[in-house]
């Protein structure tokens, strides 16, 4: 399938807005907040996973949008299914897998900088995603398509994922890519350090670096644009992904903002297309990058400029 931006479909002819496409999961958050997991005496259920929750962020801001994944044929992948369907999100992609279980991952809140994390992901359902599931009408009845990089960790679910991003150009649709560096998940740490969030590794900058040029849009934090671009300084990092790639790239910086570069990436990020920060109370970081992107992906699908560009990193209060 050659790789071909189309011109002939007119996104006014689109149905959804927006597909994501890769992990979806069930939280299991401690509620018992500043304590240890070893300690936990109860838990809170909320549906996860990078594209679950974006898929339900855009939902939320008024865009049409769908899901591509699968969940297991039991009591969790039926809460996932119901939930996107409360929140308003096309389902047509949601496999049910008759073989294996959904994803859970296991939470805690010690305090606003550690945020424990368990994740059960051994051959779980979203991982089973392969090139038969994924649907050429589908993805031609939507405007954009939003790939994780988890799925780029595994062949299959990278052949399922490249189908896609192939389909998408096919049919003129925008592509998008959130980093989503998880090292856990790519088996480079333990089962104990699912809070880790870099870990250097030649094999997955090199993995990243052969699908950029797939993508529109490119969004991550420093840190994430380090293995992307296999070096631990930030601007020769984002050089070298521009090096593979003319896709818009957004860098998020945490409390500094983020900002944006359409062109050649200059000596300092200041001087790219920057966001200010919103000074907010910090509860809980975890899914506030997908609370950016969702936002981010509402208002580039509508046009808006990027300089418009902030970063309010919501507060997620258990209810």
């Amino acid at each position: 399938m050659s790789v071909c931006r189309s011109n002939v479909a007119s996104t006014s002819d689109k149905f959804l807005d927006l597909i994501t496409i890769g992990r979806a999961g069930v939280d299991l958050y401690g509620a018992q907040v500043g304590g240890r997991p070893e300690d936990m005496g109860s838990f809170r259920k909320y549906i996860g996973g990078s594209p679950t929750n974006i898929a339900c962020g855009t939902a939320r801001l008024g865009l049409r949008s769908g899901l591509i994944t699968r969940v297991g044929d039991e009591h969790m992948g039926r809460f996932i299914r119901e939930q996107l369907v409360r929140e308003g999100v096309d389902v047509r992609g949601v496999v049910t897998d008759p073989d294996r279980l959904t994803a859970l991952v296991i939470l805690g809140i010690r305090d606003e900088d550690r945020f424990p994390l368990i994740f059960y992901r051994s051959d779980c359902a979203d991982m089973a995603l392969c090139e038969d599931d994924i649907d050429e009408a589908l993805i031609a009845d939507a405007r954009a398509v939003l790939a994780t990089g988890t799925h780029l960790s595994h062949p299959r679910t990278e052949a399922a994922v490249i189908k896609a991003l192939h389909l998408a150009w096919r049919h003129g649709a925008r592509t998008a890519l959130d980093i989503d560096y998880r090292p856990n998940l790519w088996g480079l740490a333990g089962h104990g350090d699912g809070e880790s969030r870099f870990v250097e590794s030649a094999a997955v900058t090199a993995k990243l670096q052969g699908t950029l040029h797939l993508f529109d849009l490119i969004v991550g934090t420093e840190e994430e644009f380090h293995i992307a671009g296999g070096t631990t300084e930030t601007v020769a990092a984002l050089r070298a992904v521009r090096g593979v790639t003319d896709a818009t790239l957004v860098c998020k910086r945490g409390a500094a903002g983020a900002v944006a570069f359409t062109g050649a990436i200059p000596d300092s990020l200041d001087d790219g297309e920057a966001g200010p920060g919103l000074p907010i109370e910090v509860f809980n970081v975890l899914g506030a990058g997908d609370g950016f992107f969702s936002g981010l992906m509402k208002g580039w699908l509508d046009g808006e400029p990027s300089r418009r560009l902030n970063t309010p990193m919501p507060a997620a209060r258990l209810p």
